[in-house]
């Protein structure tokens, strides 16, 4: 590290340091005093606390996906706004799809038209509308008893309803997410935002696609590097991969002001053939080098899907081939959205690792099933020991895989010093909030204040904006907290009784 990239990495600290640990003054010391009395009882207070939560400020939010963070009402209005219309039933014979969304109503024919109704409709009809809310999101999933698919299979069905209305809606929608990003005091978003281009090389595909699992590194490397160079030689594949940032760079265009910033993470699907994957993450990497937006690479899809499962450590290896090629690029990877049960033991012994040891993750998201990776010691010792940070999603590890409370991991990591984050997921899917993800924190694992600011400061610390950008946000932090807790004294003060309890 060179001496202005050390001094840089000195202030971080030094901000970080005074504004956690430092003699914290009147207005830290009651909001401490004022929090320990909201968690310290054998039941938290929780409304008292949810207001907490909710006005305090939260650094970054880390792990957030562009489609499933809108609700499904913006993406109702979105099908009014472009005369789209919506399948009240199923017709095998008229290809319909009861909840999906037809863009171009007018090239339907005459009985399609008939049951595909436009949003005004949709709205009006009660049942319909509330039916169409709880296939896009897990709305009323678990509070009354109705013919459901599992949980994890409902989760993940919801992105396939949004994808016609997500090539015209992302300027709108991260105007949307901007502002409830402030309402609740974020001011840094790294947002999963949009698939990678997949260019195909069919005689170079089947190859890849032909892998054995077995296969040595040497064997492997020589197909993905066959694969990388129709890449990066093919005028389709680059035109593809410039439309790309092209696309991002125009939909974040002047949203970024002195209250928020946001950046992109170029994502490919797990669940496709390998040599789609790899055709997808290698435009990725290309457009992360090529575009200041975009800071990092993701994989999504449901993990425990066969083809996700049988092909996880050949995508490891694809993850290995390029970040040699872009050693710059950074790499958030979900890695252990698994429980016991959702896959066979064997399923869940080495995900996180890999993708730390064979991928070179800079995060792990998730990382649910690190209690039954075969050398989890070893893995929480090597994620503490290079500050390899997990980002924390309570509420959809709780919908997903069934983990709350202290069945979830969060404790373990906490026990063995490795970084965290709190983060958001998909909140339009889980009709939650970044807010509420922090109530969970406080109110089932009940961290002391000096913690949660800490964990607060760690989304900045963690983030994959440059030394100068974290500086900086750090510094815009430390002014929010001691607003922050200014309001918080008023309030204290304000309520007599409550406030003697925090003084």
């Amino acid at each position: 590290m060179n001496i202005p990239s050390l001094l840089i990495a000195f202030s971080l600290f030094f901000v970080a340091a005074t504004s956690v640990n430092a003699n914290p003054g009147r207005d830290a010391v009651v909001t401490s005093r004022y929090y320990h009395s909201l968690i310290s009882a054998p039941s938290p207070r929780l409304a008292e606390l949810e207001l907490f939560t909710t006005l305090l400020p939260k650094g970054a939010d880390l792990h957030h996906h562009y489609d499933g963070s809108l609700y499904a009402e913006n993406y109702l209005d979105w099908v009014e706004q472009q005369n789209g219309c919506i399948y009240r039933e199923n017709n095998a014979v008229l290809k319909a799809e009861k909840f999906r969304i037809e863009m171009k109503p007018q090239d339907l024919p005459e009985a399609a038209r008939r049951i595909c109704l436009d949003a005004v409709t949709a709205r009006s009809d009660s049942v319909f509308h509330q039916q169409l809310l709880q296939r896009w999101s897990v709305k009323d999933y678990g509070n009354h008893v109705h013919r459901q698919l599992p949980p994890d299979q409902h989760f993940f069905n919801t992105f396939q309803y949004f994808i016609p209305l997500l090539d015209f809606s992302s300027p709108a929608g991260l105007q949307i997410l901007k502002q409830r990003a402030l309402a609740e005091n974020v001011q840094y978003l790294e947002s999963v935002f949009a698939m990678a281009p997949v260019v195909e090389n069919p005689l170079l595909a089947a190859k890849i696609n032909a892998l054995d699992p077995a296969a040595s590194d040497a064997q492997t490397d020589e197909e993905l590097s066959a694969y990388a160079a129709f890449i990066a030689n093919d005028p389709q594949a680059q035109a593809a991969i410039r439309r790309y940032v092209q696309m991002a760079n125009q939909a974040a265009a002047g949203i970024d002001d002195d209250r928020f910033k946001l950046r992109f993470h170029a994502f490919v699907f797990r669940g496709d053939q390998p040599a789609r994957v790899f055709a997808g993450m290698a435009a990725a990497f290309a457009a992360a080098q090529a575009s200041s937006r975009i800071v990092g690479v993701n994989i999504v899809g449901a993990e425990n899907s066969p083809m996700a499962m049988r092909d996880y450590v050949l995508h490891m290896k694809m993850f290995r081939f390029l970040k040699r090629q872009y050693p710059k690029v950074k790499l958030s990877l979900h890695a252990g959205e698994l429980a016991l049960g959702m896959v066979p033991p064997e399923g869940l012994r080495h995900h996180v690792r890999d993708a730390l040891l064979i991928a070179g993750a800079d995060r792990i998201g998730h990382g649910a099933d690190i209690a039954h990776e075969t050398a989890a010691p070893d893995t929480l010792r090597l994620m503490r020991e290079r500050g390899i940070p997990v980002e924390i999603n309570l509420s959809s590890n709780a919908f997903i895989l069934g983990l709350q409370g202290d069945a979830h991991p969060l404790p373990l990591y906490r026990q063995q010093r490795v970084p965290f984050v709190i983060t958001s997921d998909d909140t339009g899917v889980s009709r939650n909030s970044l807010s509420r993800e922090y109530l969970l924190f406080a109110s089932r694992y009940r961290p002391s204040y000096a913690q949660l600011k800490n964990a607060v400061y760690a989304t900045i610390r963690h983030s994959f904006l440059t030394d100068e950008e974290k500086q900086a946000e750090m510094a815009k932090l430390a002014r929010r907290f001691a607003a922050f807790e200014r309001q918080i004294a008023d309030m204290v003060q304000a309520g007599g009784k409550m406030g003697r309890i925090a003084r």
